[in-house]
Parts: structure tokens; sequence; C-alpha cells
């Protein structure tokens, strides 16, 4: 009895790790990869799929193998100020200045402003983000909330919509550069912010397992590792389908020069006409608010915990869900323009922590983390800026420069006294 409930928990917390992981950014970058990668469209979904739920996984299994609960697992070794910093910037951008807002964003262009013309963007995130906040601020209940009911709905209306699409492809699949596809895939990783998400989502899992009646770092480690395997093996099959449905559009003039949510709008208008429409609109919804109430939820938890319990819970998922309302009012165009230089100098400082938090037993100078992220972030930064001389370094058309000097940097860093070491 007891075994059975167990299985029925991990994979009610796996579907709602789905849930909150396929939100905006995973609906709508897929597609246009495939588009944009066409006869390499599987390379450019493979890179897509490790940047993004890889590095997810990774994340997760980091947190834990440092049996820590919290980001700060992870980003504590760079030392407590730059690690409050790093800590902020992820939560900030998973919260009211990119994640959040971007969902309500897409659910507007793609659910609601093909359909209800009358219908100003303003009005539909406000009624958006006061459901954010009815649903999340009961925090024990979201991922019963998400894995119970919403997930099942969303899964099974994407599931239909790419087995139409691959049955009925919209036209053949051309050649398409390998190079381009790493880097295109990689970038649109990166966009999805599921990384990061996943160093929040980690307090979310084991909160949830603790309430109910799971203790132990085996019972807790075992749960959520198992739980973010479900989530990961319905993402892969979910990302492998639309990037293939995108691909197949690569051929066909009228789908040209679309931007993400235009895409994916003509590729369900083709398959289904207006039912399709109907139907698209509440799989974006659904993806769309179960993300926001997954990260909104974060949002409360984290900085409930920073500022050791003076600014409430509830007041935090007010306020971010306020200042999202604003943001979302940009537009999804404006927001992925604005996230994607954030992200690119965010990322490869994390993913280096992420890694080497599997071997901090054997680090003894804080030094190897610390030189390592500072570099990998300026040299990203460099390229941001447009810094010609980044483009002849090795890695750097598929977008990887900052890996060597990273590496050359973490060399440095252990022959440099560890002056803070400890802090």
């Amino acid at each position: 009895m007891l075994k059975n409930k167990k299985t029925k928990d991990i994979i009610v917390i796996g579907m709602a790790l789905f849930s909150m992981y396929f939100g905006a950014g995973n609906l709508i970058f897929p597609p246009l990869l495939g588009q944009s990668t066409g006869g390499a469209w599987w390379l450019g979904f493979l890179f897509f799929f490790l940047f993004d739920m890889g590095l997810a996984i990774i994340a997760i299994l980091a947190v834990i193998h440092k049996n820590e609960e919290s980001i700060d697992g992870i980003t504590g070794v760079m030392g407590k100020i730059p690690s409050t910093v790093i800590n902020c910037a992820i939560i900030l951008c998973l919260g009211p200045l990119l994640a959040i807002p971007r969902t309500a964003a897409t659910t507007f262009e793609i659910s609601v402003a093909p359909v209800c013309e009358w219908c100003s963007s303003w009005l539909f995130s406000a009624i958006f983000f006061v459901l954010v906040i009815l649903l999340t601020l009961k925090p024990s209940k979201v991922m019963d909330i998400i894995g119970n009911y919403l997930t099942p709905v969303l899964f099974i209306g994407l599931v239909i919509l790419i087995i139409q699409g691959m049955i009925h492809p919209i036209g053949s699949i051309s050649s398409g550069e390998l190079g381009m596809a790493v880097k295109e895939g990689t970038l649109s990783g990166y966009q999805t912010l599921d990384p990061l998400g996943s160093m929040i989502f980690v307090m979310l899992i084991v909160g949830n397992a603790r309430s109910k009646g799971y203790e132990g770092k085996e019972n807790l480690s075992a749960i959520t590792i198992k739980s973010s395997l479900i989530a990961a093996a319905l993402l892969f099959a979910v990302y492998g389908g639309l990037t293939y449905l995108g691909a197949t559009t690569m051929t066909k003039s009228a789908f040209a020069g679309l931007s993400q949510t235009e895409l994916i709008i003509k590729i369900v208008l083709t398959h289904f006409g207006n039912f399709g429409m109907a139907f698209l609109g509440v799989i974006v919804l659904l993806a769309c608010l179960t993300t926001a109430i997954g990260l909104t939820s974060a949002m409360g938890a984290f900085f409930e915990d920073l500022t050791k319990g003076k600014v409430k819970y509830e007041w935090i998922v007010i306020l971010t869900c306020l200042f999202s309302y604003f943001t979302s009012n940009l537009g999804v165009s404006a927001i992925i323009k604005f996230s994607a230089p954030v992200l690119f100098i965010l990322y490869p400082g994390i993913l280096i922590l992420v890694i080497l938090a599997f071997f901090h037993t054997r680090i003894k100078n804080l030094n190897v983390y610390r030189l390592p992220v500072l570099v990998a972030m300026a040299v990203s930064l460099m390229e941001v800026s447009g810094v010609e001389f980044i483009k002849l370094l090795p890695l750097a058309q598929v977008g990887f420069s900052w890996i060597i000097p990273a590496i050359i940097a973490g060399f440095v860093g252990i022959l440099i006294p560890d002056f803070r070491k400890g802090e």
C-alpha cells in the first residue's frame, strides 16, 4: 500500500514538474528551431534538450549531491555577496523580469488575440494574474493542483497536435547546416530558463514531498530524481515532436519570416483550422498558467527565506504578479529580445557552478569556482557587446566562446591562494 502511494506521489510530482517546465518558451521555441535548422532539426533538438532539460536535471542532481535544498547549495561557493547577487539575478529572470510576464504575453498572443480582437492585453493580463495569485497563495497545494488536474489535459492536447503533424506533414524537409543547428539549439535551450528554474523547483519538490510525509535524505532524493526523470521523458517527446513540426514548414514560403507565436499559430491553423486554434488556446493557457503558478510560488518562498520572514510569502506573490502584469504588456517579441543577452551572460557561470558541484569534496580552493565563473561571464558579456576578437576564440562559432577561457581560469585559480576560504 505504501509503495503504491509513493509511486502515485512520484507520478503526480513528475507531472507537475513537466507542467511547470513546459511554459511559454518550451512551446514557442522548438517549432522555430525546427524551421531554421531544416534537415538538421534532430541535432538542433538534441542540443535544445541538452541545454534545456539536460542541464535542468544536472542542476537538480547537483543540488541533491551537495545535500542542499536551496540555490545557495550551488552558488554559495562564490561568497556571500556574489552568491546573493547571482541568486537574485536568477530569481528575477525567472520571475517578473522575464519568465512570468512571458507566460501571460504568450497566452494573450496565441490564445486570446486571434479570436477576441476586442480584448486588450491589459485586460487579459489582469485576469491572468488574478488567477495566478489565487492558485499560488497556498504553496502546499501547488504541486497537487498542477499534477492532478491541469497537466493531463495539457499533455493530451500536445500529443494530439504532434501526432496529427507527423501523419500529415505540412511540407518536405530540406537539408540544414549542422553547425548552425548546434548553435540555434543551444541558444533556444538557454531561453527556456529551465536550468535556472531547476534550482528553484527543487525546493518545491522537497517541500511537497515533506508535506506528504516523506523524510530523510534517501527518501527525498529518490522522489526528487524519479519525478524529475518523468518530467524529462515527457518533455523529450514533446520537444522532439514540436521541433519536427517546425521543420516541415521550412520549404513553405507562407511560413517564412514568422515570429515564434505566429509560426505555432499557423501550424495549428493548417492542421486543425479554427477548431485547432481554440484547442491550441487551451493548451497554451494551461502551459503558461501552470508555469506562472510554479515560478510565482518559488519567488515567494525564496524572498521570504532571504528576508528571514520579514517579507511574507503572500506579499511577495502579489508584488511579483503586479510587476509581471506591467512587464507582460511589452509583448513576447520584446521580452525575448531583452532576455537573450541577459541569459547569454548568466548561463555560462551557472553551468560551471552546477558541473563543479559534483566535485565539491575534491575542490579545496574556492578560486577554482570563482575565477572560471567570472571569466565565463566576462567573455559572454564581451560577445554580447560585439567585441570582435571574441569571435576568434575556439568554439565561438557554435556559441561556446567562454569554455576555453573558463578552463584556463580554473587552472589559474588552483595557483592563487584562497584568502576568502570558508566565507
